[in-house]
């Protein structure tokens, strides 16, 4: 079984109704109502050592801040704020108190950022390495929810930000080449210290005209194909409309890889991904400016099911490649990744 297929097991089991539950299973968030006019938006991850991370190269104090904002990301994803944080901690018997103390300062520093509690949670030793679980209940007005499903055929494809930049840094890392330049700390940031894109998501679901939206974990090629599922759409990109930074076509030159398959495909961007009718143009572009962001068309959405590449050769001929759940799996044959995945 491949990881979505578990998923849908668990889904099949599960009720698909339930009091006050407004989403359950098949978002970043599951949606529960708190009152008339405000739902609660619960996301978990969690992230395990040499699957998720390596202590051999991502610092303590990084880890505990990116295992809050890979959270606060959902949240962000489904237009909301993050309020509330719950901790499960599974430690080694003889666990490194000093690598533990900063990780802790991590996550501390991480709900600073964000500006949420940490209210409870967890500790349990482990049998070998490390793990963490991590709660953030966030709040939004029912009316700014976005969900993955609601995306229509004519709907344009955004991105908030580069892609692949994450991927690029973690196989600089795993391949052992010098992480110390200069030239690479960007890639390197990426993958150590993602930044979740809290207000850019509270304002698309305030303005009305966001369609869907979901955070990219996973890369493009499998979390827009998640999307277009839920949606039962079909999505197409444009090979030469995906945002690919210099540093990364540099980066990858030296590792060997391909920029735009490492950007379809890597995973962990933690950028959003969202679908807006072509009218909403000018506003979201107007949104992304006061954020701070670039924001990039990449695609649009039409009838039918699965994720295309379209790629123009030298005689303008559009090559169609089919890349739905090209990603990161769980439980598929590339297991080498350390990085979050949902």
């Amino acid at each position: 079984m491949k990881e979505r297929d578990i998923i849908q097991h668990i889904t099949n089991l599960a009720p698909s109704k339930g009091e006050g539950v407004v989403q359950g299973i098949g978002d970043d968030c599951a949606v529960i109502e708190k009152d008339d006019n405000t739902v609660w938006l619960l996301t978990m991850d969690t992230l395990v050592e040499t699957v998720h991370f390596d202590r051999k190269w991502h610092p303590p104090e990084l880890l505990g801040r990116k295992s809050i904002s890979v959270n606060v990301s959902d949240v962000a994803a489904m237009g909301g704020k993050p309020l509330f944080v719950l901790l499960s901690a599974s430690l080694p018997q003889s666990f490194d108190q000093k690598w533990f103390s900063a990780f802790s300062e991590g996550i501390a520093q991480g709900c600073r950022d964000y500006g949420c509690i940490l209210i409870g949670g967890d500790t349990v030793c482990s049998p070998e390495g490390y793990s963490f679980t991590v709660t953030v209940i966030g709040e939004t007005a029912k009316e700014n929810v976005l969900y993955r499903s609601s995306a229509s055929p004519g709907d344009e494809i955004w991105v908030s930000g580069w892609l692949g930049h994450a991927a690029a840094g973690l196989e600089i890392f795993s391949r052992g080449i010098d992480s110390n330049a200069q030239e690479f700390e960007p890639l390197l940031n990426a993958h150590l210290n993602p930044e979740a894109r809290t207000q850019l998501g509270l304002e698309l679901g305030r303005c009305g005209l966001v369609s869907s939206m979901m955070d990219l974990s996973d890369g493009m090629a499998t979390d827009l194909a998640h999307l277009c599922q839920r949606s039962k759409v079909k999505g197409e990109i444009y090979a030469d409309r995906l945002p690919l930074s210099a540093l990364l076509v540099r980066a990858t030159d030296i590792l060997g890889l391909s920029p735009t398959m490492l950007a379809l495909n890597g995973g962990e961007d933690y950028e959003l991904l969202f679908t807006a009718p072509p009218g909403a143009a000018f506003t979201v572009e107007q949104i992304g400016q006061a954020c701070g962001l670039d924001l990039y068309r990449v695609g649009h959405i039409c009838e039918g099911s699965g994720v295309v590449l379209l790629t123009p050769d030298d005689q303008n001929n559009i090559r169609e490649q089919r890349i739905a759940y090209g990603g990161f799996d769980h439980f598929g044959a590339d297991k080498k990744r350390h990085g979050n995945t949902k």
